[in-house]
């Protein structure tokens, strides 16, 4: 690898500086099973390629005495595993980067975990790779975790792979073992579409087959894992797509200058150039690029610059510019391949934020259309997604959004998902296309409109949310409510939760994702009510504050009433006329909100009730207070 005369010409005759910096680079990630030696090969790999400075070795060296298992030897696999718990437990936790060159290339390197525990940090590392090294330990072959992360790495978008078939050296060199797996995982692979896998037998303790060809397999006569690494080629064809601009930061240094920064996507683009503005579909052109090295006569891919337009057209973070001639798409309802990578499972219906490139967009996402078998690429029936399942599922923004399929390209395609409670990032997503129904389904304008409605009623729609345990009194206080309210002349229509489940949501049970649903089905019918002019009160112990949340959205904060029905859960259970209680306490009526499955009380509810203390007539007339305060019931509500 150090001889000179293998260099192209012009490497060979400029300064080393220079040389390095013209190398091209490639991202890889390897990945595998536990303890199939991923760490030890990158280890090996960097020691190999002398980027391990003195006191990094005296370190190791004591490490590897401390934490190795390699007896006396150097435990490369430590040179990447720097967590204390990785360490002790001799597991890949987090993503390693690591970064290393040769003479023909430079390298980053992501190391894996291979637990399936943190298949969601094998997803984060894949995400920028162009290669996968997928590792499988010769003495158990192909196993699960392999098939899952060679799925992952496929819907990723990963195009090569190399099958790294290590610790060759414990089934004793043998050729018969090594083809064995070869066979099995190209039969596996064959409908993934990796357009080629390179497979190779090493021992990422004693390098075998790493660096240089390993007199124990001289059976084997393919390239070494560095020298295919340095010579594979890599074409994302990114550069021969439409430009694509994703908008992510307008830049107003001061009054005389207005530029859009962000980093090319796909295409090129020059001063002059028309281009197009998503998804407002204005149009301006191009003139000037700027850089931190002055204007530029061209951007190409993966350059970071700001534009400047000739005219001055509505553009803000998010916004999309593209060509002219080849615009993307605008659609806000889209099937998608979902990596759920959280602890607690999907729950269909439930209001998530959609983080795409620098877009942040309201999602809620569907139950599954199925659920991927990593082992035998059968498409299964579920209702929901758990932690390191990919599915296929229909996903819903809030608005319309400017977008590619992931397999035209990663930034227009790829996007995260984020808990709006926990701001923990739950899901990795790939958009396949839109639905008809996004862009052929619009609004219909209607002549009478929920203002005329509520005109003619006298008073203003609104939602009346009562929230609480079962047994806490909700029902009883509606009940007083909507007769109150009907003396005042109100138009109301209570939605019952027990009578719901009679109907509307007879097919849902009591699990969380039953739950949530059956908060959102109820907050749409709702929400319509409103338009139709009516105070609605519902009756629902709704027990996560995130659904609750959801239906104030969906209606207004000014026409959203939130009452929190407390009572004492002994107080509930003491009253309990339907003995639920007592049937979930037995342990014959699993999911009872308050014993086991949880209740989020209002953080602060617009009225609250102390059933303790409040009779239920008295409190119906301190809702009715709080609603003429907010000028939903009374004199003023009929003024708009």
């Amino acid at each position: 690898m150090n001889n000179e005369s293998n260099l192209p010409p012009e490497t060979s005759r400029v300064s080393p500086i220079v040389a390095h910096e013209r190398k091209g680079l490639l991202r890889f990630i390897t990945c595998g099973s536990v303890d199939d030696g991923k760490s030890t090969l990158i280890g090996r790999l960097l020691y190999e390629s002398h980027v391990i400075f003195d006191d990094h070795l005296a370190a190791l060296a004591v490490d590897s005495a401390r934490f190795g298992t390699r007896g006396d030897n150097l435990d490369f696999a430590l040179v990447v595993d720097g967590l204390a718990a990785e360490r002790e437990q001799g597991i890949t936790i987090d993503v390693a980067y690591r970064y290393f060159s040769t003479d023909r290339r430079k390298f980053i390197v992501a190391d894996t975990p291979g637990h399936e525990q943190y298949t969601r940090n094998m997803v984060t590392g894949a995400t920028t790779a162009d290669l996968a090294v997928i590792l499988v330990d010769a003495r158990h072959g192909v196993v699960t975790q392999t098939r899952r992360h060679s799925h992952v790495a496929s819907l990723i978008g990963i195009k090569q792979v190399v099958l790294a078939v290590n610790k060759i050296d414990l089934v004793g060199y043998s050729r018969d073992r090594f083809d064995a797996i070869t066979a099995d995982y190209r039969d596996f692979a064959a409908d993934l579409g990796f357009d080629d896998v390179v497979s190779i037998p090493i021992s990422a303790v004693f390098g075998d087959n790493v660096t240089t060809s390993s007199e124990n397999t001289p059976w084997y006569v393919g390239p070494v894992l560095v020298a295919h690494l340095e010579s594979v080629v890599v074409d994302t064809g990114a550069h021969r797509q439409p430009f694509r601009f994703p908008v992510q930061l307008v830049n107003r240094p001061h009054g005389g200058f207005r530029g859009f920064s962000g980093t090319v996507a796909s295409g090129e683009i020059r001063p002059g150039d028309d281009i197009c503005a998503l998804p407002s579909g204005l149009t301006s052109r191009v003139a000037r690029i700027s850089s931190a090295d002055g204007d530029l006569d061209e951007a190409v891919v993966g350059q970071s610059v700001t534009l400047v337009l000739t005219h001055e057209i509505d553009v803000s973070r998010g916004t999309l510019l593209c060509s002219v001639e080849h615009p993307v798409d605008v659609a806000d309802q889209f099937e998608a391949d979902v990596i759920w990578m959280y602890e607690e499972p999907m729950h269909p219906g439930r209001r998530y934020l959609l983080k795409l490139g620098p877009i942040t967009a309201g999602l809620t996402i569907s139950p599954p259309k199925y659920v991927l078998d990593v082992n035998t690429h059968e498409h299964l029936a579920a209702k929901t997604l758990v932690l390191n399942e990919i599915g296929v599922c229909i996903v819903m923004v809030d608005r319309p959004l400017p977008f590619e399929s992931y397999a035209s390209n990663r930034d227009l395609g790829g996007f995260i998902v984020i808990d709006r409670m926990t701001n923990a990032t739950v899901a990795a997503g790939l958009l396949r296309f839109a639905l008809r129904r996004s862009t052929n389904a619009h609004w219909q304008e209607l002549d009478v409109t929920p203002e005329s409605r509520s005109a003619m009623k006298g008073h203003r729609p609104g939602v009346v949310w009562l929230t609480g345990l079962s047994g806490a009194g909700k029902s009883t206080i509606a009940n007083h409510l909507e007769a109150r309210l009907h003396d005042l002349g109100v138009h109301t229509f209570l939605l019952d939760g027990d009578n719901i489940r009679h109907g509307l949501n007879r097919d849902l049970g009591f699990t969380e994702t039953d739950r949530v649903e059956n908060v959102r089905r109820v907050g749409e019918v709702a929400g319509l009510m409103v338009d139709a002019g009516l105070i609605v009160l519902v009756s629902l112990i709704s027990p996560y504050r995130e659904e609750r949340q959801g239906v104030r959205d969906l209606v207004g904060e000014a026409r959203f009433c939130e009452v929190f029905v407390d009572t004492p859960i002994e107080i509930a259970e003491r009253r309990d006329p339907k003995g639920l209680y007592a049937k979930a306490r037995r342990g014959d009526l699993p999911n009872f909100t308050g014993i086991d499955s949880p209740y989020e009380s209002p953080v602060e509810p617009e009225v609250r009730i102390d059933t303790t203390r409040v009779e239920p007539g008295a409190a119906a007339e301190l809702i009715v207070a709080k609603l003429r305060n907010m000028n939903l019931v009374g004199d003023s509500a009929a003024r708009f």
